[in-house]
């Protein structure tokens, strides 16, 4: 096997010295165009990728990123994730993705993994458990953090979405259709953003003076989605409205109304919950409140690379708002229609 090509076997390549080599890979030095190009020549032929990471040795500088996400199977995750990497190599960094699953043993091993092979900072939506030695252990190394969705700490920057009022808006838009019962459908644990989700659901209710709440768990995906509306009708057969935790739930909520012979935004309406994708293409189309993912992501992204470039600047905390967008799984109650 031959051996890899390094900047000796370049400049050897391209008859010139290694220093220049150096140069023209970085980008710096006053190097005549006509020797620029025979390098960068001699490195296409010879395969030659610069080593980053000895790169970011010699000068203390790294362009990775690391991203410690709950649960990336889900599209909106994905989506996030995309905005995520489209600004950031965009910015001359490679974006390193973890999938947490909300294990909390599983992002400590994650957290020291991305402080032994070096980052220049962090993105991070922290486990539902996360300790305190977690945010001590990021500080002691002085890496620079943005947290995602689970406000963790005073001090680290954040993004995230004003879940209460997003919710509470879903709620009204549906009692102001003229819905009574409505419910509120998806999720399992009472983690930060579901917690102000339902608060937002149960200050609407309250306030315009309609049914008892109902919360029905289930896990964040179309199959329980599906199968929780199903149970959810047979067990409260007035709801004629649900507000989901997401999309997912959303999409599959309105697949199990369908296999039960039932109509979603007529029998009864849905409305999700990030405006995933799927959502406007879905049949029918998904009413939800938007939180524009992709755009999201790019926010959180932006973030970092504040911190990065002013790392003394006090902490930061944005929350997106929620966009209401009106499809077909909406409408008034068929009482009404």
């Amino acid at each position: 096997m031959s051996q890899k090509p390094t900047l000796e076997t370049v400049a050897k390549e391209a008859g010139v010295s290694v220093p220049t080599v150096s140069q023209v890979m970085r980008g710096t030095g006053r190097i005549s165009e006509s020797t620029r190009q025979k390098v960068l020549q001699a490195a296409s032929r010879l395969h030659y990728v610069p080593n980053a990471r000895a790169a970011a040795m010699r000068s203390g500088q790294s362009r990775e990123i690391g991203f410690l996400i709950n649960q990336l199977a889900n599209p909106f995750n994905a989506e996030v994730v995309s905005g995520v990497v489209d600004l950031l190599e965009g910015e001359g960094y490679l974006v390193s993705v973890l999938d947490t699953r909300d294990d909390t043993s599983r992002q400590d091993r994650q957290l020291e993994a991305f402080i032994r092979h070096g980052r220049a900072g962090l993105l991070w939506v922290p486990t539902t458990e996360t300790q305190r030695e977690a945010v001590e252990l990021i500080a002691a190394h002085g890496i620079p953090t943005v947290t995602f969705l689970r406000h963790l700490h005073r001090d680290v920057d954040h993004v995230g979405i004003h879940n209460a009022d997003a919710t509470e808006l879903a709620t009204g838009y549906l009692a102001d259709l003229g819905h009574r019962h409505i419910a509120y459908l998806g999720g399992t644990d009472l983690t930060v953003v579901r917690r102000e989700r339902i608060a937002g659901y149960k200050k609407a209710m309250v306030q315009r003076g309609l049914s008892p709440n109902v919360v029905w768990d289930c896990d964040d995906n179309k199959l329980a989605g599906l199968e929780a509306m199903q149970d959810l009708h047979r067990s409260h057969p007035e709801i004629t409205a649900i507000v989901a935790n997401g999309d997912m739930v959303a999409l599959g909520a309105s697949l199990g109304l369908t296999r039960a012979g039932l109509i979603p935004g007529q029998d009864v309406s849905i409305v999700g919950f990030d405006d995933i994708q799927d959502a406007a293409v879905a049949t029918p189309p998904l009413t939800t409140m938007s939180v524009h993912p992709h755009k999201l992501g790019r926010k959180l992204a932006r973030a970092l690379l504040d911190r990065i470039a002013e790392p003394d600047m006090p902490a930061t905390v944005s929350e997106v708002a929620a966009e209401l967008i009106v499809r077909e799984t909406s409408g008034p109650p068929s009482s009404q229609i």
